[in-house]
């Protein structure tokens, strides 16, 4: 590939505040998919159940994160190729070829069905706790808004619309942070000093196991290529991946120290409960923050959900034209409605939660251990392939997410079967 031969290269003019801003892109989809209401409530209960005890476990998270994303960005802007396809050719033999082709797309697509269905049925749950209006009616109406925005097949009218999701839940959960006044000493222990107190091994997974998600490699690997071709632009996707999950992180921690300060020792029901906390604190404006924050979590991690469905089996299959093509919409819409199917038929939220924990428990490892083997493919990334640092930071987070997800695997199906 000629463009292989482009070395990375210094911007020709020190860039501006607001040209650093508006690189931010592709990275801010991966941040609005992964803060949704499972992260807030997770959040929520983290700081209500342990204080600012297990803040380390969510910086590791984002680390981790960083670092996968920063593989798949890496591998669509070097092969120009989504990981599915990625996969798709890595291997020669036919049982592995379509073994692992259809392994994916099975259990992203599954998986995604199980995801927006609690996505929708958390963020009706938590806007009806705190406005009154039927839960049957808010989720189906965030599903139609959306389809909305999937069927329009433009990847620019999403970008937009995630990072001004990210920006909302950013203005909600912060200045909501520093309206409660915590404890600046406490923060920096539970940051800086991991503890894992009794009963908290859980709580540690699920805000790991929130953050690092196994479609947003498929996400990100894909919609890179819409913004950057060549090597040089490298450094610009960096710079957007670390902005845009390290504000993910700040939200995430956010919330944690929120409830850790306004409601510990709370047992937590739906994060609805912070809502009556803070009223002392921020008086009427109390449910309105949380109903914003809540909105924007559960639209922007249900929007996510499709698109991450859609990309996997469109990149998979190497359909033309992306966004655009009709067999990526037919995916994207059936996964909206799929979720909207469950909301309106009743279904259980934790057993949908509890569903989706175990395909990710499944998916989780075996998607970073091939995302780990295509980055060493020196024949499609040439010099931009791993190196040995970037290897063994890569082996370490692989081991840690075949933990998580045989943890969470394991203690998904006990629950199922009632353990």
């Amino acid at each position: 590939m000629e463009n292989l031969q482009i070395k990375e290269s210094a911007p020709a003019a020190k860039k501006t505040f607001m040209d650093r801003v508006k690189v931010v892109g592709p990275g801010a989809i991966i941040t609005a998919s992964f803060i949704g209401p499972g992260t807030v409530t997770t959040a929520t209960r983290a700081g209500a159940s342990f204080g600012y005890a297990l803040l380390w476990a969510v910086l590791f998270s984002i680390i981790t994160t960083i670092i996968l994303q920063e593989m798949a960005a890496r591998l669509g802007i070097i092969g120009q190729k989504g990981l599915g396809e990625a996969i798709r050719d890595q291997f020669t033999n036919p049982i592995l070829k379509f073994g692992t082709m259809w392994f994916v797309m099975i259990s992203i697509g599954v998986g995604c069905a199980a995801y927006i269905s609690g996505d929708l049925t958390g963020t009706s749950i938590g806007l009806s706790t705190l406005t009154g209006w039927p839960v049957k009616v808010i989720g189906p109406a965030v599903g139609l808004i959306i389809l909305f925005f999937g069927l329009k097949g433009s990847y620019k009218l999403i970008e937009k619309v995630m990072i001004f999701l990210v920006v909302v839940m950013s203005l909600t959960f912060i200045v909501t942070m520093i309206v409660a006044m915590p404890n600046v000493g406490g923060i920096l222990k539970g940051a800086f000093i991991p503890a894992i107190p009794d009963g908290s091994v859980l709580l540690i997974i699920a805000l790991i196991g929130t953050t690092v998600v196994p479609y947003n490699f498929f996400i990100h690997a894909s919609t890179v290529q819409e913004r950057w071709n060549k090597p040089e632009y490298l450094r610009e996707s960096r710079w957007d991946i670390y902005v845009s999950i390290g504000v993910g992180g700040l939200i995430t921690a956010a919330i944690l120290i929120t409830s850790a300060t306004v409601i510990r020792g709370l047992d937590v029901q739906n994060v609805a409960d912070l809502s009556l906390q803070l009223e002392p604190l921020l008086g009427t404006w109390a449910k309105a923050f949380t109903a914003i924050g809540i909105f924007a979590a559960g639209l922007s991690s249900a929007a996510a959900t499709p698109l991450g469905a859609a990309l996997t089996i469109s990149s998979v299959m190497k359909w033309e034209n992306g966004m655009k093509n009709p067999k990526y919409k037919l995916v994207f819409a059936s996964t909206v409605i799929i979720g909207i199917i469950a909301l309106l038929f009743d279904f259980e939220p934790m057993d949908v939660i509890l569903f989706a924990q175990a395909l990710n428990g499944i998916l989780l490892p075996g998607v970073a251990i091939l995302l780990l083997f295509i980055m060493n493919n020196k024949k499609l990334l040439g010099e931009y392939a791993n190196t040995l640092k970037t290897n063994i930071l890569g082996i370490i987070v692989v081991l840690v997410c075949t933990f998580l997800g045989l943890y969470s695997f394991v203690g998904a199906i006990r629950t199922f079967l009632g353990m």
